[in-house]
């Protein structure tokens, strides 16, 4: 056999070299690189569209909330008057989610806010987990007044 007969002349079988192998990995780089970035903009996106979309759906339990007892919870009583009792209200008839609240999608407790005059604050401090910021860091905020 001519083929068995070269490759033992050459003393090497034949493969790529490393230069194609390296312009194969330089193009898979650049893929990467163009492809990364979108993906995580979209998944920060979506965390904070599912915060809204808990914030406004918890909103909605505070308002039923007030129907019943004719007031917002205190800040004190916070969410969790939601799902139990609290001490001074007579026309509670909850509870108004057998769920427990969920966290914000980055692992922290929403906040509440009473702040008087049947007003409320319902918020998260974002991906960063602090007041302010911008961009994903940027708080969202439900309020009622």
């Amino acid at each position: 056999m001519k083929w068995n007969n070269r490759m033992q002349q050459n003393g090497r079988k034949r493969g790529f070299t490393l230069i194609e192998l390296l312009v194969v990995i330089l193009i898979l780089a650049i893929l990467a690189a163009m492809i990364v970035p979108r993906y995580f903009t979209r998944v920060d996106e979506a965390k904070r569209s599912r915060a809204l979309s808990d914030i406004q759906n918890v909103s909605k339990l505070l308002q039923v909330f007030r129907t019943d007892t004719g007031r917002y919870p205190t800040t004190e009583e916070g969410l969790e008057a939601l799902r139990s009792q609290p001490a001074d209200v007579t026309d509670w008839r909850g509870p108004y989610t057998v769920n427990p609240i969920p966290n914000d999608p980055w692992g922290s407790p929403y906040n509440y806010e009473f702040l008087g005059d049947d007003t409320f604050a319902l918020y998260s401090f974002g991906a960063d987990g602090v007041e302010g910021g911008e961009g994903n860091d940027a708080d969202i905020i439900e309020g009622i007044d």
